[in-house]
Formats: C-alpha cells, sequence, structure tokens
C-alpha cells in the first residue's frame, strides 16, 4: 500500500519527574524536513529525535512539537545568588546605622527581594531522554496510521482513473488504423476532381499514402503508454516509498500523450488526448501527496 505524505500524531510519556507531551504534523515536500520545536532542555536531543523521525517517515515537511511539565518537586533547583545577596546585607546594615534601627536583617527580608533566589529546571537526560522516546514512539504509530489510511484513499483514487486511461487509450488504440484509411479516402475523392486535368502517377500516390501512415503511426507510443500505466500500478505493492517513481511515471505518460496527439493528425484522437491530458493532470496532482 501508499502512503500519503499528510498525516498526525500524538504521544505522551511520563517519568518519576516530568511528564513529556509530543505532536507530530506532516504536509506535503519534496524531501524530508524536520523541525523540532520544545524547551531549550530538550533540544540535546534533537539529531537523536529527527533521525528517529526520518527512518520512520520516509517524506514531508514535519513539525515536532514537544510540551514538557513538571510534576516532581526534585525536577526544580534552588541557588541563592551570594553576590547579591551579600550586597543588599551590607546595604542594609548601613541603612540600621544611619537611622539607628534596632530591626536586624531578617531571612524573610532577605529572600522577598528580587533575584536573591533562583528557582531553575533540573532535568537529567537519564530521565529526559526515554520519555522522549516513549512519547515519539506514540505519536509515530499514529502519524504512520494516518499517513497509510490516506494512502489507501489516494490508492483508490488512483485507480479508478486509472481505469479511465485504459478505456481512453482503447479508444485511441481502435482510432488510429482508421486515420491513413480515412486520409487515403479524401485524397482520392480530391484526385477524382481533379483526374481529367492531372496525370495520376498510382507509384506516386502509394508513397505519399505510405509517408502519411508512417508520420501518424503511434503504435510505439500506445505501447509505451500502456507499458507506463502497468508500471504505475506495480508501485501499489512496493514496500519503499514510490512517490518519486509515481511523478516520473506521469511525467513520462504525459510525454507520450503529447506525443500520440501531434502525430496522430485526427480530430478525434485530438479530443481523446485532451480527456487523457486532464485526468492526468488530476493524478499528477494527487501524486504530489504520496510519500
Amino acid at each position: 500500500m501508499i502512503d500519503s505524505m499528510t498525516g498526525f500524531g500524538k504521544g505522551r510519556a511520563a517519568g518519576e519527574n516530568i511528564a513529556i507531551g509530543i505532536e507530530i504534523k506532516s504536509v506535503n515536500h519534496r524531501f524530508c524536513d524536520v523541525n523540532v520545536k520544545g524547551p531549550r532542555v530538550a533540544m540535546p536531543l534533537e539529531g537523536i529525535l529527527k533521525k528517529k523521525v526520518s527512518e520512520s517517515l520516509s517524506r514531508g515537511k514535519i513539525d515536532i512539537f514537544i510540551n514538557l511539565e513538571i510534576i516532581g518537586e526534585q525536577a526544580y533547583e534552588a541557588r541563592i545568588n551570594k553576590p547579591l545577596a551579600d550586597a543588599l546585607v551590607r546595604s542594609l546594615n548601613k541603612l540600621q546605622k544611619a537611622y539607628g534601627l534596632d530591626d536586624k536583617v531578617s531571612l524573610d527580608l532577605l529572600v522577598g527581594q528580587k533575584d536573591v533566589l533562583q528557582f531553575s529546571e533540573s532535568i537529567s537526560l537519564d530521565e529526559l531522554r526515554p520519555c522522549l522516546e516513549q512519547a515519539l514512539d506514540e505519536a509515530l504509530l499514529q502519524i504512520r496510521q494516518m499517513r497509510r489510511s490516506e494512502g489507501e484513499a489516494l490508492q483508490v483514487d488512483f485507480e479508478q482513473r486509472l481505469e479511465k486511461l485504459d478505456s481512453l487509450i482503447g479508444r485511441v488504440a481502435e482510432r488510429a488504423p482508421q486515420v491513413p484509411l480515412e486520409w487515403q479516402e479524401k485524397l482520392r475523392q480530391r484526385l477524382e476532381r481533379y483526374a481529367a486535368d492531372v496525370d495520376i502517377e498510382p507509384q506516386r500516390i502509394a508513397q505519399e499514402l505510405a509517408v502519411f501512415a508512417d508520420r501518424c503511426d503511434i503504435s510505439e507510443e500506445l505501447t509505451r503508454f500502456r507499458s507506463h500505466l502497468v508500471q504505475f500500478r506495480g508501485l501499489f505493492d512496493a514496500e519503499e516509498p514510490v512517490g518519486r517513481k509515481m511523478d516520473f511515471l506521469v511525467q513520462e505518460i504525459n510525454r507520450e500523450t503529447n506525443t500520440i496527439g501531434s502525430k496522430a493528425n485526427d480530430a478525434v484522437i485530438g479530443s481523446q488526448v485532451v480527456e487523457i491530458k486532464a485526468e492526468l493532470e488530476k493524478i499528477r496532482e494527487q501524486v504530489q501527496n504520496v510519500a
């Protein structure tokens, strides 16, 4: 089955002091472009996360959002800003002496001053990494399932459009042998109108017919067109990502279609070519979303 590049997944994991929530979103992109957005403490593990995602999701613009929640007291660290505290004590003692105050500098007064006590998150990578990887694995499972579900819908659409292409190219193949015969009949009618004034050489007429038949022969293009359709269907069962191969085949089918239209020199085939190109454009748009 084929996979879409559009998907969403989320996962959550908790340790003793932290809880991690991860969301993954992916949309169309030519390559695998992974971006990680989260708290600074998780950035040392960014390379590991990107590698894990790129190994799981072949293509797409993939955004990873990390939410960190502190659930344990040990994840916080308090630090005394001693230089600031020393300066405050000296200043307060000077005020006490200058104004003859009896009050002493108390602990409550000191810690109530801004930045004397500084709090920060103290999270070890040993605790952070397993939580991140567990949450990421859950999110990747969900996004892969969604991308596969989207891919199944794309495949159904492809199969329907390929059947229509089979039908249209079949009509072209049925019509192709009639083109030189009709041209021959038109030539015969024109020559009959001028038979009295023109010296007609049968050999010359046969040569003209042969040249025209060769010029409008599209048998090779029809064979390649059908071969490309077979190859396209074969990609439905491929194990590896097939988006780029599908895109290449659509280009090749379109090339053969253009050649058929220019060589056939026939209005009926021309109308079939227009319909084929319309279907190919719809397929091309859908292929842009295949991983």
